[in-house]
């Protein structure tokens, strides 16, 4: 069952990031259907966190979706390769993201093992924001779909990740944020083989 609307406008962007973790992320382009576990988000707190892309009220072409309502995605292009997939979360001029980062392959790995050049399966096929964008087929194109669309959606399956095994620990790569890079904003699914290996504070 897909997420409904209500789940991406609530107004608490890490309590969202918690929440993703255990849904499933599914891509339908072209004929071709793939699915996979979140498990690894992180959260961006809008203009108030200075490791978001909006932050100081920041209103560029690429950034202006994130002012939308929630419920859309997110696309950026990551030092010109990596194509990074974010939901888009809050009302509408609140530009609240959180950042997928890590999940676990289920239908379609031969499809997602096609697009990598891979030829088994192994954490690397998922593992990190732009190996899973690339394996999902997700792209900069993509950026303002509707999560409710047919072609790009987060699903509940009836995963279940109990508390114990969810950790939080700092985002990676945002030293620039100065004290909001200590923010612990990153979630993940405990000892879960498809967590990226990127470092936080």
């Amino acid at each position: 069952m897909k997420l409904p609307e209500s789940f991406y406008v609530a107004d608490d962007v890490v309590a969202i990031a918690r929440a993703l973790l255990g849904k499933v992320l599914v891509t339908a382009f072209n004929g071709e259907l793939t699915s996979a576990m979140i498990v690894e988000t992180e959260a961006y707190a809008g203009v108030t966190d200075r490791a978001s892309h909006a932050f100081g009220g920041r209103d560029t072409p690429r950034t202006r979706v994130m002012y939308r309502q929630g419920g859309i995605a997110y696309v950026y292009l990551c030092y010109g390769i990596h194509h990074l997939f974010n939901v888009v979360t809050n009302i509408e001029g609140f530009p609240y993201a959180v950042l997928v980062r890590g999940v676990e392959p289920l239908d379609g790995i031969d499809v997602m093992l096609h697009r990598r050049n891979k030829e088994k399966l192994t954490n690397t096929l998922t593992a990190g924001p732009g190996a899973l964008s690339e394996a999902l087929g997700i792209k900069t194109m993509h950026t303002g779909i509707s999560l409710q669309s047919e072609q790009l959606y987060i699903e509940d399956r009836g995963f279940k990740i109990a508390k114990a095994d969810i950790v939080a620990s700092t985002r990676v790569g945002v030293a620039y944020a100065r004290e909001d890079a200590l923010r612990p904003y990153r979630f993940c699914v405990r000892d879960n083989p498809y967590v990226s290996k990127g470092k936080g504070l």
